[in-house]
């Protein structure tokens, strides 16, 4: 059945993907960073619809830093640009955690797990697997990407085996050469790459070929296009041919403060393609590729609107996003309810304490202790996140204060670096509705350095524990803005001003909705959680 899928595919935060095909089933895995648990796996019979197939991992090492203990956390870090192979019955995936300075490996027979996890040797940034015969290679790097052959248990890197510099963009003074994905098809090798224009900033796509491992790798650039949003390029993902043999690459495109979202790219091969690279700023190189070269797009531009044909037309696809009553706890339902009992759609801001945090399915509402005493929201153990969508995201939940204590905040959170909130407190016996936020210190991408407090806007005091807050962000064109909402007096009323969000590398994911509750004098308040919608 055809199938017209319109760009970008999933409106949510999936970014470095990674995508294969086994028989009639596409999978994609993409980075989770510091969210437990990681490294999430998506199934699709048509490449344009996905859904939450399974985690490959609960717990990745249990650092401090992984569990939030004290000012500790791993932002920014953990998992990403993960491998995704199928070679000989056996699921791959490999990636770094920049936390903790390893490669990861974890393999399955079934691609839904159990997942057995083991460390390659070295550190292999953004790194691509290649299976060939008995051999196995391993190809990572930033501005120099590097091919070495691994030992066949993959282990580390093979004694005397092939290590070279495959290509390099060391003279670009932007982003230079990242994120590979390496490919043997019908005898050739590829390899695509991301970097930036060296002149300015925008995120391109590019592709080198070569007839061997040890020959030289030849092209340029085959994707520079913004699809017409806001000067954000389209890049950094892997390809995948379909059962009639078609091709396609799924990247990402930059959308501003709600992450980086996948992209489906048509691609064709072609022989005598004409080729530009720009390997320094002013500096221009033209090239033809004689043999089989990937067209990526309408001549090197993306598309709106891509056709791809389903495998499974009747199939009903399960969202990535999703309301809950928390009426339903099942931990032995891994696809419907990975999220260590909690459905899928959930991911935990750094390792959970499930002693602190319980499902109270006969009542229905989330429960959380306040066990760790904190300065703001984000170092709060137990947060529970979805992904917010683009281009408008707006979420509610019933917020039961009744057990906490002075100084406790329970509510909903737009959660990133500079993150708003709306919460429920406690002071000297009264309670209140407060919405506070941390601003930007500046307007570098780098993020905040710990150098400005949180603000609060406004404090509204409520009679009733019990309070039913909204967050309304609007994502579109860049606006990046959020703003909180309570009911009373049978309408909403707004609480505190439009709060502006950003995309910044010290969370260096897309902003996220969180449900939280944490103390900052006493520990031991209760917080609960019910109702939550997700429009």
């Amino acid at each position: 059945m055809k199938i017209i899928g319109k760009n970008p595919i999933t409106g949510l935060d999936y970014p470095d993907p990674d995508v294969i095909r086994v028989d009639d089933t596409y999978y994609m895995v993409s980075t989770t960073m510091h969210f437990v648990p990681g490294c999430e796996i998506l199934r699709s019979y048509d490449l344009v619809h996905w859904e939450h197939l399974s985690y490959v991992y609960e717990r990745l090492d249990s650092t401090e830093e992984q569990r939030l203990v004290g000012e500790k956390n791993c932002y920014g870090k953990g998992m990403w640009a993960a491998s995704l192979r199928y070679h000989k019955g056996m699921y791959y995936i490999c990636f770094v955690a920049n936390d903790t300075g390893k490669t990861y490996l974890y393999t399955a027979d079934n691609i839904e797990g159990p997942w057995e996890k083991r460390i390659i040797e070295g550190f292999y940034h953004d790194c691509s697997l290649l299976f060939e015969d008995d051999h196995v290679y391993i190809v990572s790097g930033n501005r120099n990407i590097r091919l070495q052959e691994l030992k066949k248990d993959l282990s580390g890197p093979k004694e005397g085996g092939l290590d070279r510099i495959l290509v390099s963009d060391s003279r670009n003074p932007g982003l230079g050469f990242e994120g590979s994905h390496f490919y043997k098809i019908d005898g050739m090798y590829y390899l695509f790459l991301i970097h930036s224009l060296p002149d300015r900033w925008m995120r391109t796509q590019a592709c080198y070929v070569s007839d061997s491992l040890t020959g030289e790798f030849k092209g340029g650039d085959v994707l520079c296009d913004t699809m017409g949003y806001c000067g954000q390029g389209v890049a950094q993902g892997g390809i995948v041919d379909t059962p009639d043999h078609k091709w396609y690459a799924v990247l990402f495109q930059d959308r501003g403060a709600v992450g980086r979202i996948p992209v489906l790219v048509p691609v064709k091969w072609e022989k005598n393609v004409r080729v530009t690279c720009m390997p320094a700023p002013g500096e221009q190189k033209e090239q033809i590729i004689k043999e089989n070269y990937p067209v990526l797009g309408d001549s090197g531009r993306a598309l709106c609107e891509v056709e791809t044909q389903s495998t499974r037309p009747d199939e009903q696809y399960h969202p990535l996003v999703e309301s809950d009553d928390f009426s339903e706890w099942n931990p032995e339902q891994k696809r419907l309810f990975g999220t260590f009992g909690w459905k899928s759609c959930w991911q935990f801001n750094h390792e959970p304490e499930l002693s602190w945090i319980e499902n109270d399915a006969e009542k229905g509402c989330l429960r959380m202790v306040c066990r760790k005493q904190c300065k703001n929201v984000t170092q709060a153990v137990n947060t529970i996140t979805q992904r917010m969508k683009f281009p408008v995201c707006i979420t509610e939940v019933t917020v039961d204060a009744e057990g906490i204590k002075d100084g406790d905040y329970a509510g909903m959170c737009a959660l990133q670096g500079c993150y708003g909130m709306a919460a429920v407190t406690k002071r000297d016996g009264q309670m209140l509705l407060v919405m506070r936020s941390h601003e930007a210190e500046h307007d570098s991408i780098e993020g905040n350095q710990g150098n400005s407090e949180e603000i609060e806007w406004e404090a509204v005091a409520v009679e009733s524990s019990k309070i039913r807050i909204r967050m309304e962000a609007d994502f579109q064109n860049q606006h990046d803005k959020v703003r909180f909402l309570y009911w009373s007096d049978e309408k909403w009323k707004q609480i505190g001003p439009w709060h502006q969000l950003y995309f910044k590398m010290d969370h260096f994911t897309g902003c996220r909705v969180g449900l939280f509750a944490y103390a900052t004098k006493e520990t031991g308040g209760i917080a609960e959680f019910g109702r939550f919608r997700y429009f």
